[in-house]
């Protein structure tokens, strides 16, 4: 069995977070920038066994898809032509930035640490990551 990744797919930079080999625990990863993200992740690929890859589906408080979706359905495009044995799977994103906030100032983080934008994108990933693997159980 292998590894699930999410990631939280920004403009600029896109948080991950992985699972351990065993599938039970959500760690996070990495913040890189977006435009150095697919040579990452084919590396990635090349060393780890990921079998299944979760990416934030932004969404509205009505449930309809968020703006952000214009540049996520271009990578994703990308991603099934460059990995086309990793199934991609959406998984709603809501509110995990405000989550990662709140999970940073639950564990004590200082408010400089807080206010790193790197820090929020990957912690998010391992929230959009914990949410997907609750929904599998």
């Amino acid at each position: 069995m292998g590894r699930i990744l999410a990631i939280d797919y920004g403009r600029k930079r896109t948080g991950l977070a992985v699972t351990d080999i065993l599938r039970i625990t959500a760690n996070p990863l990495l913040t890189i920038e977006t435009k150095d993200l697919m040579a990452w992740l084919a590396d990635y690929f090349a060393k780890e066994q990921v079998d299944e890859v979760v990416i934030g589906h932004p969404t509205q408080m009505n449930g309809e898809d968020s703006e952000s979706m214009n540049y996520i359905r271009p990578f994703m495009g990308n991603f099934k032509k460059q990995f086309p044995d990793k199934p991609i799977t959406m998984y709603d994103e809501r509110f995990t930035s405000v989550l990662a906030h709140q999970a940073m100032l639950a564990g004590g983080m200082k408010k400089k640490d807080r206010q790193n934008k790197a820090v929020v994108d990957k912690i998010a990933a391992c929230i959009i990551l914990e949410g997907y693997m609750d929904s599998l159980r």
